[in-house]
């Protein structure tokens, strides 16, 4: 497996790996997919040869914070480290960056993986996040 980033948008690899995953929200709007990682801060994808098998991607200044927008593993690929090694990847670009959210299904698969990667829940840390959507 190979990470790389991910800076040429393109919807032959991109929305077979948001569906493999049940997006479809993404899937039902690819105009808007495609915006999306236009304007976003960083990309990366992981590849087996040339299929793409896992995205994280990430909105935000670069600086003060990062909001993990997108991160998803191909079903066939999952619980392999494969979102593991995508999430420090990301991690590594932004060392001084003292904010970074994520905002996830409350499973206890997510939050296990999540919390394997040193992230709290934001209520555990006496903060609360809000959401409109």
């Amino acid at each position: 497996m190979m990470i790389r980033d991910y800076t040429a948008y393109d919807e032959r690899e991109i929305l077979p790996l948001y569906a493999s995953v049940g997006w479809t929200a993404y899937t039902d709007r690819p105009d808007v997919l495609q915006k999306g990682f236009e304007n976003s801060l960083l990309c990366l994808a992981a590849y087996e040869g040339d299929r793409m098998i896992g995205l994280v991607r990430a909105v935000g200044d670069g600086q003060t914070v990062v909001l993990i927008q997108d991160i998803l593993v191909h079903p066939a690929y999952q619980r392999r480290g494969v979102g593991t090694k995508l999430a420090d990847a990301l991690l590594k670009r932004f060392p001084n960056v003292r904010q970074i959210h994520l905002l996830t299904d409350d499973t206890p698969k997510t939050v296990s993986f999540y919390e394997s990667l040193g992230f709290k829940s934001v209520d555990a840390m006496g903060c609360r996040s809000f959401m409109r959507c």
